[in-house]
């Protein structure tokens, strides 16, 4: 018997004491949180299961106050129960950009997310004290995950000294290029997973209790080199230059060429995709979830064919040849 559905479901019919209420999954992710959708009348909320021994849920109260007082359209607390660890908010639908991109709507859909993103990034400094710093030690530790689990969980290879030392450089290179960018509100998940297609006020934004302070490309290679969808490189590069144009017209960027933030979104990318990699292997064997390990082909293409244009990033590459990891993966790209 799951408990803790007992839990929550007693506690909805309190809550909507002479309602016919129905309760189904809604959703999960890759953490201990779970989600239902609580119908009722002609309404709907979600709850959310963050049981407290294993989630921290003050960082999502928190946040979701500050990006609704954005305008943005994020998931409010209605109710709570917190010492629970339970907690209804409003309902952003069941549709997550991931299920209703195409190459027709892409740029409509990207634009409203761009859109959102700069609010986030041009009105978030107020909150910057409250959110922790996207450190170098954190930036480095997150690369760490790719040799730890990808490499010698997944692959089980292990590196020579020469090999572990020129990865080493090129984790040190990726984190001294995040800390040159401008520091801005990092929601840190910004991906077709975590964005809802919505009616109105599109997007609903989800998944942002891990927002740190960091790098100003971080959240933009999420979306545009998304570990979940993958786009021809001229639409992304077209994309970039959108979002370059935007923000120029805030105070965000001040004397950085778009030749210097392209620079900074494709290194950005490198480590971001050397985390995911890393993580998608340490769900698989940490936590027997092996529905991410699919996705690795997607990021692992996106590291070697974007290090592939920086020099700098040769030697790396050739530790992966080395490795043979091009040869282990299926390295697609959606054309």
């Amino acid at each position: 018997m799951d408990k803790r559905l007992e839990k929550i479901e007693s506690w909805a019919r309190q809550i909507f004491a002479g309602d016919e209420i129905q309760i189904s999954p809604a959703s999960a992710d890759a953490s201990f949180r779970r989600y239902f959708r609580v119908e009722h009348k002609n309404d709907s909320q979600i709850i959310m299961d963050a049981p407290p021994e294993k989630e921290d849920s003050e960082p999502f109260v928190r946040i979701s106050s500050y990006l609704s007082k954005l305008d943005l359209n994020v998931p409010t607390v209605l109710n709570s129960l917190a010492e629970q660890g339970f907690y209804l908010l409003t309902d952003l639908g069941s549709v997550p950009y991931l299920d209703r991109l195409s190459s027709e709507n892409a740029d409509r859909l990207y634009l409203d997310a761009m859109r959102a993103l700069l609010v986030m990034q041009s009105k978030g400094k107020e909150h910057e004290a409250k959110i922790p710093s996207y450190s170098k030690d954190l930036l480095l530790t997150e690369m760490g995950l790719f040799s730890d689990w990808y490499l010698g969980h997944e692959l089980g290879v292990s590196l020579s000294k020469r090999q572990s030392e020129i990865v080493q450089s090129s984790y040190q290179m990726l984190t001294d290029s995040a800390w040159q960018q401008p520091k801005v509100f990092v929601h840190r998940d910004y991906h077709s997973r975590n964005l809802m297609y919505v009616e109105a006020h599109n997007p609903g934004i989800l998944d942002f209790q891990d927002a740190v302070w960091g790098p100003i490309t971080y959240d933009l290679v999420s979306l545009l080199r998304d570990c979940y969808i993958a786009w021809p490189e001229q639409r992304v590069e077209a994309w970039l230059k959108k979002y370059y144009a935007m923000l120029s017209e805030t105070n965000l960027l001040r004397d950085v060429s778009v030749t210097q933030f392209m620079r900074w979104f494709d290194l950005m990318g490198i480590q971001r995709h050397l985390k995911a990699s890393g993580i998608f292997a340490r769900l698989k064997h940490r936590d027997n979830k092996s529905g991410y390990i699919k996705d690795i082909p997607r990021t692992m293409n996106y590291i070697i064919s974007v290090a592939s244009q920086y020099p700098e990033f040769d030697d790396f590459l050739s530790v992966m040849d080395e490795l043979g990891i091009p040869n282990r993966l299926s390295l697609t790209q959606v054309e």
